[in-house]
């Protein structure tokens, strides 16, 4: 009987060990998977990882190349950079951002393109970014029928000399070309000042400020709505009626903008392509959008014209926006912190 005992345990524990054997190569395999597999997740995640943050990096240097209304900058540190060096000149600009920066309150500035579009560009951003409603004579008529009634019920057929700023473009598709861009500035406009959160507002304005096309379609509908309230004053003019403000007196006062065909020929078809909006028509862009735009004129620093606003004739219950300009011809976008 012991020696039964002792085959039957000698048989057990070589069974045993056999099994375990079987089991530690399995549990070998499995962890060299494990870790075989642990390594080539980390290798790939790592891959991802880096994958992501170039991609990402790409983007955000491809948004703020296209952003054409860049990020906010220190005003004072953005005076040092700019304005370097002891000239008069130079001295006098460092001057002009101190006083803006300890007695206006005015520590930031949101550098804007440097094109022929840059003044719309800051205006039109400012009323999208702080949510500005459409003007109230627009609210009243459909902006989107306006070519229609200058061309058809007015008679203007000479708006097919109509140009696009750099896209020098006329002819009889003038009129649908036209017809888009109110429909942009309409549906973009609609859209972002119905828009309550200020971040979301913020996200949809640099989205729609990084798209070119988009972009000028909105500056030539403005330039088209300039040019429909001057016809307006102009007719307004010829039939006697009821008056009119002064900006429209001054600006059909100049030999090269006489009438509506002149200041269209003269003035607004070189906007966006070889020249900027000048001072008297500032005052039609704020009259025309009902805002009250304050301009800070840097090279006017020490006069009464160093800050000025368009329109002079502005009612109180217009809201304000600001700008910054150096020359009268580029502008940046001011920001106030108390």
């Amino acid at each position: 009987g012991r020696h039964e005992v002792q085959s039957w345990t000698t048989a057990t524990k070589k069974s045993v060990c056999l099994t375990w054997q079987k089991v530690k190569v399995q549990l070998m395999l499995s962890m060299s998977f494990l870790v075989a597999v642990f390594w080539y997740c980390r290798r790939l995640y790592r891959f991802l990882a880096q994958l992501l943050k170039r991609w990402s990096n790409y983007l955000q240097r491809k948004l703020i190349r296209n952003l054409s209304v860049l990020t906010e900058v220190d005003l004072l540190g953005y005076s040092a950079r700019e304005w370097k060096g002891e000239t008069k000149q130079a001295k006098l600009m460092r001057e002009a951002y101190e006083e803006l920066f300890w007695n206006y309150h005015i520590k930031y500035l949101r550098q804007v393109r440097r094109d022929n579009y840059c003044v719309l560009r800051a205006v039109l951003f400012q009323i999208f970014s702080q949510g500005i409603p459409f003007p109230s004579w627009m609210k009243e008529r459909d902006i989107l029928k306006l070519p229609e009634k200058l061309l058809y019920s007015q008679g203007c057929n000479w708006i097919q000399q109509y140009s696009f700023g750099p896209e020098r473009y006329t002819g009889p598709n003038a009129f649908g070309k036209l017809r888009k861009c109110m429909e942009t500035l309409k549906t973009n406009w609609t859209e972002i000042s119905t828009t309550k959160d200020h971040e979301e507002r913020g996200n949809m304005c640099n989205t729609l400020f990084s798209d070119e096309s988009k972009e000028h379609k909105l500056y030539e509908a403005i330039k088209f709505i300039m040019l429909y309230e001057v016809v307006e004053a102009h007719e307004q003019i010829k039939n006697r009626e009821e008056p009119i403000p002064n900006l429209f007196s001054r600006l059909l006062a100049r030999d090269s903008s006489s009438d509506p065909l002149s200041f269209m020929m003269n003035h607004l078809n070189s906007i966006g392509d070889c020249i900027c909006l000048d001072q008297v028509e500032l005052f039609l862009l704020g009259y025309l959008l009902e805002v009250k735009i304050r301009v800070y004129r840097l090279h006017r620093f020490n006069t009464e014209e160093f800050e000025v606003n368009y329109p002079d004739e502005y009612r109180r219950e217009w809201n304000e926006i600001s700008l910054l300009t150096e020359d009268d011809r580029y502008y940046h976008i001011p920001l106030f912190r108390t």
